[in-house]
């Protein structure tokens, strides 16, 4: 992730008057004047891959909220604002839970809540043209550009029972989420520490209520593999907002150990996703939205834990410095919902054409478990040799891509197959 400053920091950077500020060689969102040491500005901005910074579910709001707090009111508007992303993301992404249902899902229903449709929706939402009532809204309205097929899928998942109860209990999740965001913000207010304190302890019970109605596994299990994914984001979304009740208690530890843990916990969550994941339908949802909470889900939350990290690590005297800072810059924008087709919707598109299905899910695989890729290479460096392609070397497999070795391992894996089926004809 690169950050970007307002044009007077940066021209100051530029300059050599200002330097951006590093973590161990990780870049942080903010910069220094290179003779007196005092922090100037935070970002305004930042990029992935050199397109806008647009997470999924993260809260980038949160990254520079820990060193703001430090600035007290800054802090508190960051926190806020943080909250506001996290509520209106958690309504969109279980909103869509009406559509996809709980058992086998139509590919129609998937093309009409996946990732892109679902970056439309949330702006909607934020800009106030949809409202979120009980943690859904109306997808009858919502998709009526769709066609009458979606209407009647929404209808059909309406009168499921099992929905129902799904929905019953998502319903009971999401006001108990709302009640202790009204809860959070009214306890920011209070200028008693020792109050404020007890108040954001209790809101923080009330997050964990919710959070194990999300995580319920008996409900995640009777849930097709999307469905699946939708109900873990709403999770990872309530658990960005434990995190921030430490954070603004200034419990710093508890904050680096918490994302630390929601980060790895959406890298296993994504495995069991995919490792649900029976077809093509659902691969074509599945790829982009993951490949995006990858790219920059996790890049946030990584940034965000390297800035708490980071602020662990100085000195008091760097402390009194930051608290003194006046940033007196704009707001930040680090998230930007460009409402054109997801670089990673094009991408998958263009795997589609060069691989197939169990291949593609393999490509996917990769990302979270890296040693299934180096057996893959293991497996296609043995079966080189046997069949005399001496460039297809250890050394050679690593440098190439995702596609190259999953679609050489079923090359190899289909002909040894063949070769088996033929053996066994010919010893009958």
């Amino acid at each position: 992730m690169l950050f970007q400053f307002a044009p007077a920091i940066q021209g100051g950077i530029d300059a050599g008057k200002y330097l951006q500020v590093f973590s161990n060689g990780v870049p942080l969102s903010m910069a220094r004047d290179t003779v007196t040491g005092k922090f100037v500005g935070h970002a305004i901005g930042a990029t992935v891959n050199n397109s806008p910074l647009s997470p999924l579910i993260a809260a980038s709001n949160l990254v520079t909220s820990g060193a703001q707090m430090y600035q007290t009111q800054q802090g508190f508007t960051a926190v806020l604002n943080g909250l506001q992303t996290i509520q209106t993301s958690l309504g969109v992404l279980q909103a869509t839970t009406a559509l996809i249902g709980v058992g086998t899902v139509a590919g129609i229903a998937l093309t009409a809540v996946n990732l892109h449709q679902t970056l439309k929706l949330r702006k909607e939402v934020e800009q106030m043209r949809l409202e979120v009532k009980n943690g859904f809204i109306d997808l009858k309205q919502a998709l009526k550009d769709q066609g009458v097929e979606i209407r009647q899928i929404i209808e059909q998942v309406a009168q499921d029972i099992k929905f129902e109860q799904h929905r019953t209990a998502l319903v009971r999740a999401y006001g108990v989420f709302i009640q202790a965001m009204n809860r959070f913000r009214s306890a920011m207010q209070l200028q008693d520490f020792s109050r404020r304190n007890a108040e954001i302890d209790d809101v923080r019970g009330m997050l964990f209520a919710a959070l194990a109605d999300y995580s319920n596994p008996h409900l995640l299990e009777e849930t097709c593999a999307a469905g699946q994914l939708r109900r873990l984001e709403c999770a990872w979304a309530i658990e960005q907002a434990i995190v921030a009740t430490y954070q603004v208690q200034n419990e710093v530890s508890a904050v680096s150990d918490r994302l630390s843990h929601l980060q790895d916990k959406i890298c296993q969550d994504a495995l069991t996703v995919i490792h649900r994941c029976e077809s093509h339908d659902e691969l074509d949802f599945l790829f982009p939205e993951i490949i995006r909470i990858k790219n920059h889900d996790l890049v946030v939350l990584d940034s965000w834990q390297n800035h708490v990290d980071w602020m662990r690590s100085l000195p008091s005297s760097e402390l009194k410095l930051l608290s003194s800072a006046d940033f007196n810059s704009p707001d930040t924008h680090y998230s930007t919902i460009n409402l054109a087709e997801p670089p990673e919707q094009l991408v998958y598109e263009s795997l589609t054409e060069k691989s197939h299905f169990y291949s593609l899910r393999d490509q996917l695989l990769f990302i979270f478990e890296p040693e299934l890729r180096r057996e893959y290479e293991f497996y296609i460096s043995q079966e080189a040799v046997i069949t005399g392609y001496k460039t297809l070397v250890t050394s050679n497999l690593q440098q190439a891509s995702d596609l190259t070795v999953a679609n050489l391992y079923y090359y190899f894996n289909i002909r040894d197959k063949s070769k088996d089926e033929t053996e066994v004809v010919s010893a009958n």
